[in-house]
């Protein structure tokens, strides 16, 4: 068995030092892997089935563009308890109530 090595290569037009760009590359990662999992836990992106043609990546959009949308609704919000409102109950009452969906669309 050979040892497995990865390279990973950035076109950057910024100067910094080695460990500088590992800060950035971890910083931009953390970004992605929150995104990923935000959208795996309101919008059950891993368990989609869709699998033909393009319609993986049309609705990976979609999903994005609502994510986007109630992050953007009130951030910080909370309810009668003083619990800060989740993406996914966000997305819960937004499925369940037409005047709070069309709240959000509205005052994007």
């Amino acid at each position: 068995m050979f040892p497995l090595s990865l390279a990973y290569y950035y076109v950057c037009s910024k100067k910094a030092s080695a460990e500088q760009f590992n800060g950035y590359i971890r910083s931009h990662w953390g970004i992605e892997n929150k995104l990923h999992w935000t959208l795996d836990v309101a919008f059950q992106e891993d368990q989609s089935k869709k699998r033909a043609g393009e319609a993986t990546q049309n609705f990976s959009l979609m999903t994005k563009v609502a994510l986007n949308l109630i992050k953007n609704h009130h951030p910080g919000e909370k309810d009668s308890g003083g619990t800060k409102i989740s993406a996914k109950r966000k997305r819960d009452m937004a499925a369940w109530n037409n005047d709070y969906l069309l709240q959000i669309i509205t005052e994007a």
